[in-house]
C-alpha cells in the first residue's frame, strides 16, 4: 500500500529536489507551489504526510498547518524553516506539526524522518486494528468444540491457514462462520496484518462498492473527498466477505477481477491499485442454486470455492453443548461481575434435546439471559424459556420426547399442576388423580425448590396440624 506525500514550497527547484530525493516505489508524491493550491489537493484526495515550507505567497505554511490540522488531523506534517528561525519551528510544533527541518535541508535526515514516521504510522494502525479485533471477539477468539465434526474443521483450518488460497465458508446463520475466518487469519503468516470483516448484505450496491474499493472525490453524491476502501486498507492482510450471496451482479464482476489479478480502481477513479490480500468469503445460501437462478456468476463461484469449509450446525454436534455452555457462563459472569452460577444437569439435558435453529449464537443468547436473570447462584430448568423446556402451562415437546428421564417428566408435571392450583396440595392431588400423602412425599423428594416456589396454603396447614394433633401423622 503506497503512502502519499504532498510537498509544498514556492521554489520549483526545491520542490523538484525534494520529490526526487524521496522517490521510491512505496511512496506516491505530489507537489504544490503554495498553501492555497495545497488546500485544493487536500480536498481532492487523502495524504499521509505533508512537507511544507513556512514562507510562501497567497497562503503561508503556518496557516496551511492550522487548517490542515483542523480538517485532516490524521495527516502528519513536517515543516521547513529558514536557518535560525527556531521560533517558527516551536510554534509549528505547538500547532501540531510532527517534526521540523531547517534549511539547507539534509536529504539523508529528511529520508530518515519520513521512513521513521511511516513505520510509526504502520505500527499504530496495526495496534489499533489488533485492539479492535480483540474487542470484537469478546473473549471468543477460539472456536470451541470436542466433537468429531469440530475436530475435522480444526484440522482443515490448520491446513488452509498457511496458504494464500481463497476460502469459501458455508454454514447456517449463527454457526460461527466469522470465527472460522478469524481463526484462518490468526493461524496464517498474515496474522500481524489487518483482518477486515465486511457484511455485504448491510450495504446498498453503491455503498458496498465504496466500502470495498474506496472512491474518488465527486464520484457520487456525498463523496466530498477521496476515501480508501477495505481492499486497500487490508494490504498484506485478510478481507472477510460475509453473506457473499447478496452482492449485486455489477460488484460481482469487480470482485472477480480482484480475485484474479489482485488489483482494482476506486469508484470514479482511473488509477489501478495493486494489493496483496487474501479473501475469505462466507454464505448461508446455496450458491449453486443462485447460479441456476442467474443471480450469481458461475466463474466467481469457481474462484471463491477453491477450498470450501463447512461449519456444522449445533444440532449436529450436541456433545459440544456442555463445553459451550461453560464458556458462555464464565464469559457473562465475568462481564456482569458476579460468581459463575452452577447449572442443574437437567438444564444441559434440555439443551441437548432442543434443535437450536439459531445455532451457537442462539445458545449464547440464552446463556447470557440465564446468567442475568437467575434468582440465585444456581440455574435450573425453571430459568429456561418455554421453548427449551422452561415453565409453561403445557409441557413442551422436548420434555415429552422420550429423551428425558421419567423422573424429570414427573417432576415437571407435578410442579406445573401445583403452580396452576396456586400451591394448594389437595386440589393438586385431585387434579393429578393421586393421594395427597403421595403428592407430599414426592414434593419432599424435590426438596427446598418446591417448598420455596409453592408454599403450602395456610388453610391446608391448619388442617394438617389438626390431623397431626389427633393421629401424630400427616395424611
Amino acid at each position: 500500500m503506497n503512502n502519499r506525500i504532498l510537498i509544498v514550497d514556492d521554489e520549483m527547484n526545491t520542490r523538484d529536489g525534494l520529490r526526487k530525493a524521496l522517490e521510491c516505489p512505496e511512496w506516491t508524491i505530489e507537489t504544490a507551489p503554495d498553501g492555497k493550491e495545497a488546500m485544493e489537493k487536500l480536498q481532492q484526495r487523502s495524504f499521509d504526510l505533508m512537507l511544507t515550507d513556512i514562507r510562501m505567497p497567497r497562503m503561508g505554511g503556518m496557516e496551511l498547518l492550522r487548517r490542515a490540522r483542523e480538517q485532516w488531523p490524521e495527516m502528519d506534517v513536517i515543516v521547513v524553516t529558514a536557518y535560525g528561525e527556531v521560533k517558527n519551528a516551536v510554534e509549528a510544533m505547538k500547532v501540531g506539526a510532527y517534526d521540523y527541518l531547517q534549511k539547507p535541508i539534509d536529504l539523508d535526515e529528511l529520508e530518515l524522518k519520513v521512513k521513521r514516521l511511516f513505520e510509526q504510522r504502520r505500527l499504530t494502525m496495526e495496534n489499533e486494528q489488533l485492539w479492535k479485533d480483540h474487542r470484537e471477539r469478546s473473549g471468543l477468539a477460539r472456536l470451541t468444540g470436542e466433537s468429531a465434526a469440530m475436530h475435522k474443521l480444526f484440522e482443515d483450518i490448520r491446513k488452509v491457514a498457511s496458504a494464500r488460497t481463497t476460502v469459501l465458508i458455508t454454514g447456517e446463520t449463527g454457526s460461527g462462520k466469522e470465527l472460522v475466518a478469524r481463526a484462518i487469519h490468526d493461524l496464517s503468516p498474515r496474522k500481524d496484518r489487518p483482518f477486515w470483516p465486511m457484511h455485504c448484505a448491510a450495504f446498498s450496491e453503491t455503498l458496498l462498492e465504496s466500502e470495498l474499493f474506496g472512491h474518488e472525490r465527486g464520484s457520487f453524491t456525498g463523496a466530498i473527498r477521496q476515501k480508501k476502501g477495505r481492499f486497500e486498507l487490508a494490504d498484506r492482510g485478510t478481507v472477510f466477505l460475509d453473506e457473499i450471496s447478496e452482492v449485486s451482479p455489477t460488484t460481482q464482476v469487480k470482485l472477480l477481477r480482484v480475485l484474479q489479478e489482485r488489483c482494482f480502481e476506486r469508484v470514479g477513479g482511473t488509477e489501478t491499485i495493486k494489493v496483496d490480500i487474501r479473501i475469505i468469503a462466507a454464505t448461508n445460501a446455496d450458491l449453486e442454486e443462485r447460479v441456476k437462478e442467474g443471480k450469481f456468476r458461475e466463474d466467481l463461484l469457481y474462484r471463491l470455492r477453491v477450498v470450501t469449509l463447512r461449519v456444522p450446525p449445533l444440532r449436529e454436534r450436541k456433545e459440544d453443548i456442555p463445553l459451550l455452555t461453560d464458556v458462555f457462563l464464565k464469559q457473562y459472569a465475568a462481564e456482569n461481575e458476579i460468581p459463575v452460577p452452577t447449572v442443574d444437569p437437567a438444564v444441559i439435558r434440555a439443551f441437548q434435546v432442543y434443535d437450536w435453529p439459531g445455532n451457537v449464537r442462539e445458545l449464547q443468547g440464552y446463556v447470557e439471559r440465564m446468567v442475568v436473570m437467575c434468582r440465585n447462584d444456581r440455574i435450573t430448568v425453571e430459568d429456561l424459556p418455554p421453548q427449551i423446556g422452561g415453565r409453561t402451562e403445557r409441557a413442551p415437546v422436548s420434555i415429552l420426547s422420550g429423551d428425558v428421564p421419567l423422573s424429570d417428566v414427573e417432576k415437571h408435571v407435578i410442579l406445573e399442576a401445583l403452580h396452576r392450583n396456586e400451591g394448594n396440595r389437595t386440589k393438586t392431588a385431585e387434579a393429578l388423580g393421586i393421594g395427597r400423602r403421595t403428592l407430599i412425599r414426592k414434593l419432599q423428594k424435590y426438596g427446598e425448590e418446591a417448598e420455596a416456589r409453592y408454599p403450602q396454603d395456610p388453610g391446608e396447614e391448619k388442617q394438617d396440624q389438626h390431623r397431626c394433633d389427633q393421629t401424630g401423622t400427616v395424611h
